[in-house]
């Protein structure tokens, strides 16, 4: 929908560098996927014995077990929140084996399945990950990770590894989009937020509100915090622009949620000091019924 005269336009996403305009800011996310998913086996210490009733338990022992890490909640010791399967089979206290090298113990249960678990102290760790995991490829592509998938399943601007699936909104982006960006003199900046069990959590609460998100950490530059602050300070000029009569239109949308995004995520940011006229317009926005009754749910 073009933004003044509402008249529709199709087109595809190699036409977004023509979309952006001389003063816009492009924000990337940098994160990188790591080989998240290990293979192993299992002790068995919490396992039911084997025995002429349960003859299985000794074929089960021999089976394979898949460990995905989510988050490290500590360095040393080294402890990560992961998902396991198969889940029921794995309690606490149960020793993992992924190779000679690598062994872990778990140590505690999380509310929805999830567990955590403690390495046993390894020189590189994350060195002897790379070489033994997998790409935690996403549900929907139905197959076994190939070794090409640890360049394929990134971002073309990935490098800061830590997530444990691709930003995909960002697997849109070629070098040759980029390039294309940059020719027409449009500010870029990165950030880091890796994506982490959020992304794989289902929702089970009856009501959306009440769904409660995992953490995932994040860190933003000084030189990309002054890049958005600069594209703020536009915002702020261009205010008068976002009054408008009659349906509201996705560029009051996607203004409203960005910046309903920095309050909620960002608060220290403190974005309205010094944008009065940006301030008095989210303010009326806000009071739209759709975000009165969209409000992130408290702790979230």
């Amino acid at each position: 929908m073009q933004r003044f005269n509402e008249s529709p336009r199709d087109g595809t996403f190699r036409d977004f560098p023509e979309l952006l305009r001389a003063d816009d800011l492009l924000v990337l996310n940098n994160t990188r996927v790591f080989p998240a998913r290990l293979y192993g086996s299992r002790s068995g210490t919490r396992s039911q014995p084997v025995s002429s009733r349960n003859p299985a338990a000794r074929d089960f022992l021999k089976g394979q077990i898949e460990v995905l890490l989510t988050r490290q909640l500590s360095q040393t010791p080294n402890e990560w929140e992961c998902l396991v399967r198969p889940g029921r089979k794995i309690g606490i206290g149960e020793h993992l084996f992924f190779s000679n090298e690598l062994e872990a113990e778990v140590i505690a249960r999380g509310s929805f399945g999830e567990r955590r678990i403690r390495f046993a102290p390894v020189d590189n760790f994350f060195g002897v990950v790379e070489r033994l995991g997998h790409i935690p490829l996403p549900p929907y592509i139905n197959r076994r990770d190939l070794p090409g998938d640890r360049e394929r399943y990134q971002t073309v601007y990935a490098h800061a590894s830590g997530s444990v699936a691709a930003p995909t909104a960002g697997l849109h982006f070629t070098p040759e989009i980029l390039a294309r960006i940059r020719d027409r003199g449009i500010e870029m900046a990165e950030i880091t937020l890796h994506v982490g069990l959020g992304t794989f959590q289902p929702v089970r609460a009856e009501r959306v509100e009440d769904h409660r998100l995992h953490a995932e950490p994040y860190e933003i530059s000084p030189a990309t915090a002054e890049a958005i602050n600069r594209a703020l300070d536009a915002l702020d000029s261009e205010a008068a622009e976002l009054l408008h009569e009659g349906a509201v239109r996705m560029v009051e949308i996607s203004t409203g949620v960005a910046l309903a995004y920095l309050d909620f995520r960002h608060p220290q940011l403190q974005w309205r000091s010094g944008r009065e006229r940006l301030a008095s317009w989210y303010f009326s926005f806000a009071q739209r019924p759709s975000m009165l009754a969209t409000p992130p749910p408290d702790g979230a």
